[in-house]
């Protein structure tokens, strides 16, 4: 009666029905699988496996008859090259599907990786274009130093017209002094004379013939 009612509800989940299997890790088979696949694939395998089957050939055909356990047509040995086939060909699929999906996983992560340095690509060279367009409105080093002499150049210039106005302005002022001081000798000889060329009345005049 429980079981009904618990399988009337609608807010709890309902039992799986059917047959129940073993849940195996894919990932733990699939390691194991790989590790078969890869040892099956080797050269030891190969020499190994030579070797078993030739002893095989060599006991169950120079023995004596009461100690084969195989006799000929080697029925019991055709039955485990068998399963071992039978078994040797979903391990190497599965080993090898595994490695399918490691390669696309590495596919897509340098499909990813190769669209981002495209994009790092394209976005270094616009910024060293717009650098370059940049630089080629700054001032170089030759051409800093170029306006560096001239305007070295002017600045001596300018210092060496600065010197040559001071030496004139110099020389202006001891001219108007020198001009000052022979003035007054000059009015000493003339006494009381008048300026302009006259001449006193009053001076003795020189009789007349």
């Amino acid at each position: 009666m429980s079981e009904q009612r618990r399988a009337e509800r609608l807010d709890l989940p309902r039992e799986p029905r059917g047959l129940k299997l073993p849940r195996v890790d894919q990932e733990t088979f699939g390691r194991w699988a790989e590790g078969i696949a890869r040892g099956m694939g080797t050269a030891n395998f190969i020499v190994y496996m030579t070797l078993v089957i030739t002893m095989w050939f060599v006991w169950n055909t120079l023995t004596p008859a009461s100690l084969h356990f195989d006799p000929y047509t080697f029925t019991f040995l055709t039955l485990v090259l068998s399963i071992q086939a039978s078994y040797a060909a979903p391990l190497i699929l599965l080993a090898q599907n595994r490695q399918a999906d490691r390669d696309r996983v590495a596919l897509d992560e340098d499909r990813r990786r190769a669209t981002m340095q495209k994009a790092d690509t394209e976005y270094l060279a616009r910024e060293i274009a717009a650098l370059r367009i940049a630089l080629g409105e700054v001032a170089t080093r030759d051409f800093v130093r170029s306006e560096l002499s001239r305007l070295a150049e002017e600045l001596d210039e300018a210092a060496q017209r600065r010197q040559r106005l001071e030496r004139r302005q110099r020389e202006g002022t001891t001219v108007r002094a020198d001009g000052d001081g022979l003035d007054e000798p000059r009015d000493e000889l003339d006494g009381d004379q008048p300026r302009g060329g006259r001449r006193d009345t009053d001076a003795p005049r020189r009789p007349e013939t």
